[in-house]
């Protein structure tokens, strides 16, 4: 892959950019999909009031662009990456939450769930029992789509600057090569590339899982 300005090994720099950019995508990932997870069951299946409630703080967080939030906090308590981290998990939930609140409300009423209910089984027993199981697929996909989002969005942001100066990120790579677009090209070009082989290979990845695992349960 060459070396950058200071003849340091490209090659390297895009590894530990690559650590960078993994760690802070499940870093959101994971507290992400928790809270849309016990959202969107506590939503589907309850109903009434209680869905209401959380449907509406769900639309509200919703409708708030996660980039331009992201760059306001950075901006106000710093660039650091558990800044960023935090505001994109709490940000980036009700996109996982209203998938499995879809899906908690057509399993609800299968048989086998009201088999449960008339037998006297309470709530959280139905939920983790009966209803949880048929969200891993649904919940892996969404969480996959989280996960080459938020490498897209860090990326983005360590491009404009607002990354920690102190790590490696690709964005950050490919903002340092701007200036030497016309002599480096590879400078640039690797970084962009990594980025997107990082996404595609996590859509690939989860797409085949979630395929074996349809394929399984026939």
């Amino acid at each position: 892959m060459g070396t950058d300005s200071l003849g340091r090994d490209l090659f390297s720099a895009v590894v530990h950019g690559a650590r960078t950019s993994l760690l802070v995508s499940v870093g959101v990932a994971i507290p992400a999909a928790l809270i849309g997870l016990l959202v969107g069951l506590t939503s589907g299946y309850m109903g009434g009031r209680i869905d209401n409630v959380l449907m509406r703080i769900t639309e509200f967080i919703q409708i708030i662009p996660r980039f331009f939030l992201a760059i306001v906090v950075l901006a106000i308590f710093g660039d650091g990456y558990r800044n960023l981290v935090f505001v994109l998990a709490i940000s980036s939930w009700p996109v996982i939450g209203r998938a499995v609140r879809s899906q908690a409300l057509a399993v609800r009423e299968l048989p086998y769930v009201e088999s449960a209910r008339a037998a006297g089984a309470r709530v959280p027993r139905i939920i983790a029992r009966e209803i949880l199981p048929s969200m891993w697929s649904i919940l892996t996909v969404m969480t996959g789509l989280l996960l080459a989002d938020v490498i897209l969005i860090e990326a983005s942001l360590s491009f404009l600057g607002l990354g920690d100066p102190n790590r490696a990120s690709w964005g950050r790579l490919a903002s340092d090569a701007q200036q030497y677009l016309r002599v480096a090209w590879w400078l640039a070009v690797f970084p962009g590339v990594a980025i997107a082989v990082a996404v595609i290979g996590v859509n690939l990845v989860v797409d085949g899982w979630n395929r074996n695992r349809i394929e399984d349960g026939r």
